[in-house]
């Protein structure tokens, strides 16, 4: 029955993005914004339910622990697999506004979450912690990102340019709730089918954990980037893993957070400063031609298998 599910979780995944990607494209035309703002926020949200959904519900459980190393495992995910898988298929343009905003937006926020976190080496406390204080700083933080997002897409409008046809704005909304409904619980099928699977192989909870689990909440983000990419809708596929990671950090620890309290394994520091250097790297592969080649992709997704062989050792 697992393998059953398993398939139709894929399929789910696959169709649903296929018509998120679809959906999401035409109201960008509809409302003459540009793609690249519709990946920041429309796909992004829906594409970090599952990251949203795994922690906010561990918060209220009072067992968060697992929120930032889902954030932090989701976001390298997003960065070097999905990025490099889509980058593989279609070499992935980055616009200009990408390279100057939304990109030193991502760096600055992974640094800020790093200062967050090292309350015992900045403030000589005796634990490292995400405060409610903090969580509410992380808030504020996505209000400001939010704003620019409104702003972008206020001044945007002037400037676009219709290059194809669109589907009516209410077939375009539904054809999209229907993509995220499907992706939603083709990933949520995925995760638990391989995870029960998993277990039945010999694989510990807990590796299962930092590997299926982590991998399945972010399927979402790797199918519809990859279809996008397809598509050749490189600004979808760029905007939906910018602005979940952005997401992710900003709104997802910052309502855990503020729920409850995260205590930190210091381990995760090593993965926060891998993550800034990731960050980093890809930026530099962005600002090269304003483009993430073949190869750069295939460096990416080699070194997220790297990654992942070093956390399989580590734990």
């Amino acid at each position: 029955m697992d393998y059953f599910i398993l398939i139709v979780g894929f399929v789910f995944l696959i169709k649903g993005a296929d018509l998120f990607v679809d959906g999401s494209s035409s109201i960008a035309k509809t409302f003459k914004i540009p793609p690249i703002l519709i990946g920041l926020t429309i796909v992004a949200f829906g594409t970090s339910a599952p990251e949203a959904a795994v922690s906010i519900n561990a918060a209220l459980k009072g067992s968060n622990e697992i929120a930032l190393g889902n954030v932090i495992g989701s976001n390298l995910f997003n960065f070097l697999l999905v990025i490099g898988i889509a980058s593989i298929i279609n070499p992935m343009k980055v616009q200009k506004g990408t390279i100057l905003k939304e990109f030193p937006l991502a760096i600055l926020t992974s640094v800020v979450l790093f200062i967050l976190c090292a309350d015992v080496s900045l403030q000589g406390t005796e634990m490292n912690v995400i405060s409610r204080a903090d969580g509410l700083i992380l808030l504020s933080l996505f209000l400001v990102f939010l704003y620019y997002l409104i702003e972008m897409a206020i001044l945007s409008r002037d400037d676009y340019k219709d290059d194809g046809e669109k589907s009516p704005l209410g077939k375009s909304i539904f054809i999209s709730i229907i993509g995220v409904i499907g992706i939603l619980y083709g990933a949520e099928w995925v995760v638990g089918a391989s995870s029960s699977i998993a277990i039945k192989f010999g694989m510990s909870k807990n590796l299962v954990g930092l590997t299926i689990v982590a991998i399945g909440t972010s399927l979402p983000e790797l199918v519809t980037s990859i279809v996008a990419a397809f598509k050749n809708e490189s600004d979808i596929a760029m905007g939906n893993v910018i602005g979940s990671n952005l997401f992710n950090i900003l709104l997802v620890l910052g309502i855990s957070s503020a729920i409850r309290p995260i205590p930190i394994n210091p381990a995760i520091f090593v993965d926060m400063v891998f993550l800034l250097v990731v960050t980093i790297v890809i930026y530099v592969f962005a600002i090269t031609k304003k483009t993430v080649f073949k190869l750069e992709g295939i460096f990416l997704a080699f070194l997220y298998i790297g990654y992942m062989s070093y956390i399989i050792v580590r734990n």
